[in-house]
C-alpha cells in the first residue's frame, strides 16, 4: 500500500489515459528511438571499443568513486579534450546525463538575483534545474524573438541574465532562429545556453551540431551535449569556456555527489566520435527526413504536423485517448510509433511522435504515413 495522496494521483492518471508503464520492448520497425545514426546497435563502434579498451590495458569494471574521489581515470581527459577539440570550445565536462548535466548546471550557475528567461517549451530536466537554482526565472513564448528581446529590455542592467534553448526541440523538433537570438542575447549582454541534446550527430561537418554548423561557438555561454541519442551510446557533456569546467567542478552537485561512469561507457563515446568522422548515416538520415516531408504533402497531413527540419516530426491529434488509439493501430502494422500525452505535452497538443532515422527504408517511410493519413480521416 502506499499514501492515499499518492493513491489518488495515480488514479487521476488512469482517468486521464495518462498513466505511464513500463512495456516490454516491441520487435517493431523504428519510428520511436533516438537511436538517428544507428550507432546504438553498430558492431563496429561495438567492437572499436573493446578493442581500444584491450589496447590500453583497461579491464576495469567500474570508476570506484565520484571523479574527485578515485574516479578520474586518464581516460576521461582523454574523451574531454576530443570533445573539446571536435566542438571547437575550451573545455568539456563530462556528466553521468543529460539530466544530470541539466541538473548540476541550472541549479549551480545562476546565482540568487539573477535572471533567469528560458522558452516555454523548454526540456523537463532544464525546468527541473531551474527549479532548484535561487534565480527569478521567467518565460518566453517558443521560438519568439520579439518576446525574448521585450523581456531583455525590462530587466535591470546590473543584473546578470541567462536565455535558455534548445536547438532542436525534443517534443516539436522545431528550431529557433539561433543567429538572431545571439545577437540579441549579445546586445542585452545576457549569457546564452543552448541544448544540443538533439542536433549533436545530424547537424554540421561530421554532425558537430546547430551551433558549430552557424559559427556560433563564440557567442555561447555554454551548450549540453548527450551521448545517448545520435551518437547512440551513454552520457552528457558541457561545453564552455575552462572557467565554467572548474566552476562546475567545484559546485555542480550531480557531478560531485555521484559515481562516474565507468570506463567502457568512455571508450564507447570515443569509439562513437571517431565513427562520427567517416560515417555515410548522417546522409542517409537527410535524405529520409526529405522523404518523410514530401510524403507528408503527398498524404495531405501538412495540416497537422509541426514544421521541421531534424529527424523529430510531430503531428498533432487532440486528445489522450484518441491519439493513444491511433498509435496502437498503427503498432497493429508493424511500425512503432509513440504518443506524447499530456501532461507531458500541453493538453489539447497531444501528438504522435515520428523519430527518423538512417536506417529507415524508403518503403517503410511511405507505408507509415500511408496508415497514418487513413486513420486520421477515419477519426472520429
Amino acid at each position: 500500500m502506499i499514501p492515499k495522496k499518492l493513491q489518488q494521483k495515480l488514479d487521476k492518471r488512469k482517468e486521464n489515459n495518462a498513466l505511464r508503464q513500463l512495456n516490454a520492448s516491441l520487435n517493431l520497425v523504428d519510428f520511436s528511438s533516438n537511436d538517428y545514426l544507428g550507432f546504438s546497435k553498430s558492431e563496429t563502434i561495438f567492437k572499436n571499443t573493446h578493442k581500444y579498451l584491450n589496447t590500453h590495458h583497461i579491464t576495469q569494471n567500474g570508476a570506484t568513486g565520484s571523479r574527485l574521489l578515485s574516479g578520474n581515470y586518464a581516460l576521461f581527459n582523454s574523451v574531454e579534450n576530443i570533445l573539446s577539440d571536435f566542438h571547437n570550445c575550451e573545455s568539456a565536462l563530462i556528466f553521468n546525463s543529460g539530466y544530470d548535466a541539466n541538473i548540476g548546471f541550472f541549479s549551480s550557475v545562476p546565482q540568487r538575483g539573477d535572471i533567469i528567461l528560458y522558452d516555454e517549451f523548454i526540456h523537463a530536466s532544464i525546468r527541473d534545474g531551474i527549479q532548484l537554482s535561487k534565480a527569478k526565472t521567467y518565460k518566453f513564448k517558443h521560438n519568439n524573438l520579439t518576446h525574448l528581446d521585450e523581456m531583455l529590455k525590462r530587466v535591470q542592467e546590473d543584473e546578470t541574465v541567462y536565455v535558455v534553448t534548445e536547438s532542436v526541440f525534443s517534443m516539436d523538433g522545431d528550431s529557433p532562429d539561433l543567429v538572431s537570438m545571439s545577437q540579441i542575447v549579445k546586445t542585452n549582454n545576457a549569457y546564452l545556453i543552448i541544448d544540443e541534446a538533439h542536433a549533436v550527430g545530424i547537424f554540421g561537418e561530421h554532425g558537430v551540431g546547430l551551433v558549430q554548423k552557424l559559427n556560433l561557438e563564440n557567442e555561447v555561454f555554454a551548450r549540453l551535449i548527450t551521448f545517448g541519442k545520435a551518437i547512440g551510446c551513454h552520457g552528457a557533456a558541457i561545453l564552455g569556456s575552462e572557467s565554467l569546467k572548474h566552476y562546475l567542478i567545484n559546485f555542480a552537485r550531480s557531478f560531485i555527489y555521484t559515481t562516474a561512469l565507468p570506463p567502457h561507457a568512455l571508450a564507447t563515446i570515443h569509439s562513437a566520435y571517431t565513427a562520427l568522422i567517416s560515417t555515410k548515416n548522417r546522409g542517409n538520415l537527410h535524405k529520409n527526413i526529405a522523404l518523410f516531408k514530401t510524403e507528408i504533402v503527398k498524404n495531405q497531413l501538412q495540416n497537422i504536423f509541426i514544421e521541421s527540419h531534424s529527424a523529430i516530426h510531430c503531428c498533432i491529434i487532440s486528445g489522450n485517448k484518441t491519439v493513444k488509439s491511433i498509435a496502437q493501430k498503427i503498432q497493429t502494422h508493424r511500425f512503432n510509433v509513440k504518443p506524447i500525452l499530456s501532461p507531458t505535452v500541453l493538453k489539447g497538443e497531444e501528438r504522435l511522435r515520428f523519430c527518423l532515422h538512417s536506417f529507415n527504408s524508403e518503403k517503410e517511410i511511405v507505408e507509415v504515413l500511408q496508415l497514418l493519413s487513413t486513420f486520421v480521416s477515419s477519426s472520429p
